[in-house]
This record gives C-alpha cells, sequence and structure tokens, in this order.
C-alpha cells in the first residue's frame, strides 16, 4: 500500500468508513478481474481517488455503482457492497502504470533485494506486464495511460538534469500532468465533461502534493541510503516544501467547489479535509487522540524515573523462501492491502490502511454531515465550526 491520503475511521465516521472501504474493495477486486490475483499488491490509498471522483459526480443508476462481492477473508468471509465499474476499472489502470513506476524506480536505485541483477530484471519483466495491462484496462474505459507512461520516462531525464536552483515544480511536472489526465478523466466516465477542467487543476496539485510529500518523508532515509531525492537534489528548503504543500491543499479545495457533484460527501472529506493531515504527518509528528497516548504518567514503564519496558517477546525470522511464500498468500488474500497481518518474514505486526491512524486531535466532526463540496458557504454544515473547517 501506497499513497498520501490515510483516513482514521473515528475520523471518517461509520457512513463514510463504508464508502471508503467499498472503493477500496472495489479497486481490489477490479484489479483481480482483470489481472489476476498478483494484480491486487499495487492496490493503493491515492488509486481509490479515481473511484470516488467518478462515482461522486456519477448519475445514480448509471453504469458506475455498487455491486454485491463474495465473501472475502478480510471481511470475515462475509459479502459486501463494493464499487464496481468503469471508475473502479481507471482506478485499476492507473494503479496499475504508477506501481510499474515505482518498481523500475527502485531497480534504478538499487533498493534492497533489487539490487541484485536476476531479481531486477524479473521486477522489470513484472512492471513492463503492469504497463501493458494498464494501457488494455485503459483503453476499455477510453483512458490512453500514454500520458502516464510519457510522464514516467520524463521524470527520469528531467532528474538527471535538476541540480541545486533547479525549481523544485519543474521535477514535479510530470507527476501533475499524470494525476491531472486521470482526475479530469472521471469526469469523462461520469458524463459531466464541464467538470474536466477543474478536475484537471485538483489533480495537478493533487500530484504536486504527493510528489512534495514523498520526498520530506524519504528525505532522511535517502540520505543515508545516498538515493535521488528532489528536494535534497534542488536545494529546496523544508520551509519552502511547507508553502507549496500548503498552497496545493487550497487550490485542491477551491478547485473541488467549482464541480458538480451528486454525492461529493467522501470526495470532499478525503482531499479537503484528509490532505491537510497528510501534510502534518509529513512534516511533523502527529498523534491519534483516541487510544494512544504520546506521554506516559511519572512512574509509569518509559516515562522519566519509571521502570524500563519490558522487551517485547523475540520472534524468529523465516527464511527467505519461507518469507516469500507466506508473502505470496497474504498477497492473494488482499491482507497486504487492508488487513492486520505478520510481517512475512520478520513476523512483526502490521496493520492495514483502515488501522492507520494518523489524528493529531479529537475536535469535533464538524463536516460528518457533508454531502457536497460547496458545504461551506453562510448556510451550509461547516458554517459557525470551530475546530479549523474553513471549507
Amino acid at each position: 500500500m501506497f499513497g498520501i491520503v490515510r483516513p482514521c475511521r473515528h475520523r471518517l465516521g461509520e457512513k463514510l468508513t463504508a464508502q471508503w472501504t467499498a472503493h477500496l474493495c472495489g479497486l481490489c477486486l477490479a484489479l483481480r478481474g482483470d489481472h489476476g490475483q498478483l494484480a491486487r499488491i499495487v492496490t493503493n490509498y491515492d488509486g481509490l481517488l479515481i473511484s470516488v471522483l467518478t462515482e461522486a459526480q456519477a448519475d445514480p443508476g448509471g453504469s458506475t455503482g455498487r455491486r454485491t462481492a463474495g465473501p472475502c477473508p478480510l471481511r470475515g468471509m462475509r459479502t459486501a457492497s463494493v464499487a464496481h465499474g468503469e471508475g473502479a476499472r481507471l482506478a485499476a489502470a492507473v494503479s496499475l502504470v504508477l506501481a510499474s513506476a515505482k518498481v523500475r524506480d527502485h531497480v534504478a536505485d538499487g533498493d534492497g533485494l533489487l539490487a541484485r541483477r536476476p531479481v531486477a530484471l524479473a521486477a522489470r519483466r513484472v512492471a513492463a506486464g503492469w504497463d501493458r495491462a494498464g494501457a488494455r484496462t485503459g483503453s476499455d474505459v477510453g483512458f490512453d495511460t500514454a500520458v502516464l507512461v510519457d510522464a514516467v520516462d520524463r521524470q527520469t531525464g528531467i532528474e538527471s538534469l535538476a541540480g541545486p536552483g533547479t525549481p523544485i515544480l519543474t521535477v514535479t511536472e510530470p507527476t501533475e500532468t499524470a494525476t491531472a489526465a486521470a482526475f479530469a478523466h472521471t469526469a469523462v466516465l461520469a458524463g459531466r465533461p464541464r467538470n474536466a477542467a477543474p478536475l484537471a487543476e485538483a489533480g495537478r496539485l493533487f500530484g504536486r502534493l504527493a510528489h512534495l510529500l514523498d520526498a520530506v518523508e524519504d528525505r532522511e532515509a535517502d540520505a543515508a541510503s545516498g538515493a535521488w531525492n528532489p528536494i535534497t537534489a534542488t536545494g529546496t528548503s523544508l520551509d519552502e516544501a511547507r508553502r507549496l504543500a500548503d498552497d496545493a491543499v487550497h487550490g485542491i479545495r477551491l478547485a473541488l467547489r467549482e464541480a458538480e457533484f451528486t454525492d461529493g460527501g467522501l470526495a470532499h472529506r478525503l482531499l479537503v479535509h484528509e490532505l491537510p493531515n497528510s501534510v502534518r504527518r509529513a512534516f511533523g509528528t502527529p498523534s491519534c487522540a483516541h487510544g494512544s497516548h504520546p506521554y506516559a504518567p511519572p512512574g509509569a514503564p518509559g516515562a522519566p524515573g519509571g521502570p524500563t519496558p519490558p522487551e517485547p517477546p523475540r520472534r524468529d525470522r523465516r527464511g527467505l523462501l519461507a518469507g516469500c511464500a507466506v508473502w505470496l498468500g497474504l498477497a492473494c488474500t488482499c491482507q497486504l492491502c487492508c488487513g492486520t497481518y505478520e510481517d512475512p518474514w520478520t513476523r512483526e505486526r502490521k496493520e492495514g490502511c483502515l488501522h492507520n491512524c494518523d489524528c493529531d486531535c479529537d475536535c469535533c466532526d464538524c463536516c460528518e454531515c457533508c454531502n457536497c463540496c460547496n458545504c461551506g458557504g453562510e448556510d451550509g454544515c461547516c458554517s459557525g465550526c470551530d475546530c479549523g473547517c474553513d471549507c
């Protein structure tokens, strides 16, 4: 799983959580249905935004809707209503192509096992297969993924020429172009061509934000490994990166006000209210207010003067082959995407997307009632809110 929009269930509320899960499962199942079990590992948080935006604009009863999915281990072998149709398939196509780009980027950087030539060759073949698969699905829904592939190819050349003094927006441009095209095509699928321009602008700024936040979060790790990082390479300060990120968040909010939605509640929550949390998470250290206690009381384990916390029980690591077998099983049941699972090799307990909480306050959920993206007017549900909602 990768992406910058990682909402917490208590912020979404029951209704929006159910909708968000339906789109996540819909993306996962669209990948499996068109491209097989292995493709499900590219299910990602940001990819489902394409499905969310398509449904938000669609007329009820259109080609973009819901279907009942069969039992899944992650749902306790229960059925569920999941997003279905062209929006989910477009999200799958975009996810495949961008995941392919991510794999090739890791191969170029020689990350981990990909530094080994046989593994790198296998990864390149998988990436090439994902490119072709994404192109097929994109063609089926009228979207030419060549714009995404071209952006990926241009990215490599731009990075090779970038250096101190290069504007960082020069480096983020290919990502902006790719996400603008994907966001705009949701308007085509939903039959709302007038939404294409504002959604292209929202997508362009979302691509900029995703690139910036990824660079900020990876800055220290890239410095330690010697990998290329746009912020370091261009000499951009963190203050400037933060300014650009905040401007992008504001621009996305304004762009969405220009689009017409049938039911934009979830899209509004994710792109207007969750993106500021993504920025704070990348530049700071927010903590979740429910179920976490960042400060231990005096005398408690881990607090100054308190006893040393007991070490967690040691768990033996799995070998390479055994870990690969476990990983394959997790991928085939989608647990790597959104479940609770043990790391295939280290056996560490890990949580999937529905448990990834980045809350930094427990203020009122003022926009729980949002059903449109124009909720901030004088008569809107966010008017008079005192917890920072200025949408």
